[in-house]
């Protein structure tokens, strides 16, 4: 059996993304955790460039080998366990449409909220806390508007982002609705986007997930 090690910062969306699935599929794990914000950020140490080039978390550590890239991440999860409940339908169809929503999340939203932004903005070009603070509300607005516009008009929608159980869309979906609230987006003003985090969190796989659960919370 593979030996997991994942690098994690308690409230990343994109580490968060990776325990979900983790503990979806019931996957025993070492939590190494790297603080973000911590003398200038652990990420930037030597110790784990070593690790991730790219300075980004999370990095799975898999026997001995490395994969970065949450999305990487959690399709090589599915392909590496296929007895372990699946994060992706069994169609075609399916799957585009899980990781159409999945995508609107991880590359049209969360990247405009990251930490690295968010410190170019404040000390290269000298932004205010309530001028960040728009740019985050403006940029998670959009972008869960639009998403919130998919799940209601589209059939293939269930208690869940796709269907009546979780998928690697909703994986995504429930840290994005996390940091929604840390930014001062309230996602409750999107009906089926609340209701489905409010779904996620009832399973005991999500909860063990939580950011507050993690070793390293509150750091």
């Amino acid at each position: 059996m593979n030996r997991l090690r994942l690098h994690s910062y308690w409230r990343s969306s994109a580490a968060y993304r990776v325990r979900l699935a983790l503990h979806y599929k019931g996957l025993a794990y070492d939590y190494l955790p790297v603080h973000l914000l911590r003398d200038g950020g652990e990420q930037f140490g030597a110790a784990y460039l070593e690790i991730n080039p790219q300075s980004r978390v999370p990095a799975l550590e898999v026997d001995g080998q490395v994969l970065t890239q949450s999305m990487a991440i959690l399709e090589w999860l599915e392909e590496a366990y296929p007895a372990a409940p699946r994060l992706l339908p069994a169609d075609a169809f399916g799957r585009a449409r899980v990781r159409s929503l999945a995508q609107l999340i991880v590359a049209d939203i969360q990247p405009l909220q990251n930490t690295a932004v968010v410190r170019l903005l404040r000390e290269q070009h000298g932004w205010t806390d309530e001028q960040v603070k728009g740019w985050l509300r403006e940029w998670i607005g959009r972008g869960l508007r639009a998403l919130e516009q998919r799940l209601a008009r589209e059939p293939g929608t269930g208690t869940h982002c796709h269907g009546d159980t979780p998928t690697l869309a909703d994986v995504c979906l429930v840290p994005q609705c996390y940091a929604a609230q840390r930014f001062g987006v309230d996602p409750a003003q999107f009906p089926r986007i609340a209701a489905i985090d409010a779904a996620c969190r009832e399973l005991e796989a999500f909860q063990g997930a939580a950011p507050e659960r993690q070793p390293d919370a509150d750091t």
